[in-house]
């Protein structure tokens, strides 16, 4: 097997994650061999991070390489990698990592059928696709999974991209990839519904009011844990959560309609959690939760 640094290395997918790491491995000193990319954006993508590199048919690419890099969405990994098996594409000790944060190795059993080697290299980070995201890199977290033998190759693979790997069971990946999944994705949802609300009653910078506040939340929140907690529904006022969602059901009445579902399942969420940390008593939680039903008028 290649030592690291002189793997050749193929890129199936030149999106936002698989042109970064590919140009963060070829900045490992790896040889990038080629990639693969079907669309306009794709290929400008490779072009930018990866220049120099061509573009390849898939199996062209498997054949190639000694590492595989699978970049694809979820769904179309399963797919693919049972595809490439039935063209008998999987080589003998190639080593083919995906970047999914769902699947652990189960899912490239036919790879492991064909006597290559399987990983799960996800990180734990959102892209845009572009050089920034090499510097993010340096800050990231990588959740890992592999074979106990194989785990310091998918380790130091991570390590080389200037990342920090993490061991996550095959057991929890879906779990994990839960976590990740609802503290990034649902934060955008909130950053834009805070940001339309303010906007209805005339901010017309809602990123300047919600910058400060919401990065300083956060970094508290990662610090303290629910130390931080603060606010309206922490100190039982349930006469001001009443009448916040009295103003989201109106506002709701004339908009998408998504907002007071959040906010009434977060405070909900919330109060149970103050409730646990002896910040709130029994009866106001009690309280509470009358004003937090959704069929309360």
């Amino acid at each position: 097997m290649a030592k690291p640094g002189r793997l050749g290395v193929g890129i199936i997918g030149a999106g936002k994650v698989g042109a970064v790491l590919g140009a963060a491995l070829r900045a490992a000193e790896h040889a990038v061999v080629g990639v693969s990319a079907v669309s306009e954006a794709s290929r400008e993508r490779a072009e930018t991070l990866l220049p120099g590199v061509p573009v390849l048919e898939v199996q062209e690419i498997v054949e190639r390489s000694a590492l595989v890099l699978l970049a694809v969405p979820d769904d179309a990994l399963p797919g693919l990698v049972d595809g490439l098996a039935k063209l008998g594409s999987w080589q003998p000790g190639q080593l083919v990592a995906h970047t999914s944060g769902r699947f652990g190795v189960g899912v490239l059993h036919p790879v492991r059928a064909a006597g290559a080697v399987p990983l799960a290299l996800h990180p734990a980070m959102t892209f845009t696709g572009m050089s920034l995201d090499l510097t993010r890199l340096l800050d990231c977290t990588f959740g890992v999974t592999a074979d106990a033998a194989m785990l310091p190759i998918a380790q130091a693979l991570v390590v080389e991209m200037g990342a920090e790997p993490v061991a996550i069971a095959e057991a929890d990946r879906t779990l994990y990839h839960a976590a990740l999944a609802h503290g990034s994705n649902h934060l955008v949802t909130l950053v834009a519904q805070a940001s339309e609300l303010l906007r209805e009653v005339g901010v017309e910078a809602p990123e300047r009011m919600l910058g400060p506040l919401l990065r300083a939340t956060l970094e508290n929140a990662l610090a303290s844990g629910e130390s931080a907690l603060t606010g309206p529904v922490a100190r039982g006022d349930t006469g001001t959560v009443k009448a916040h969602a009295q103003a989201l059901r109106e506002f709701d009445a004339g908009g998408q309609g998504d907002v007071l579902a959040a906010y009434l399942a977060m405070a909900s969420a919330t109060a149970l959690r103050a409730e646990g940390r002896g910040l709130l008593k029994p009866n106001q939680l009690g309280e509470l939760r009358k004003a937090l039903d959704p069929e309360e008028d």
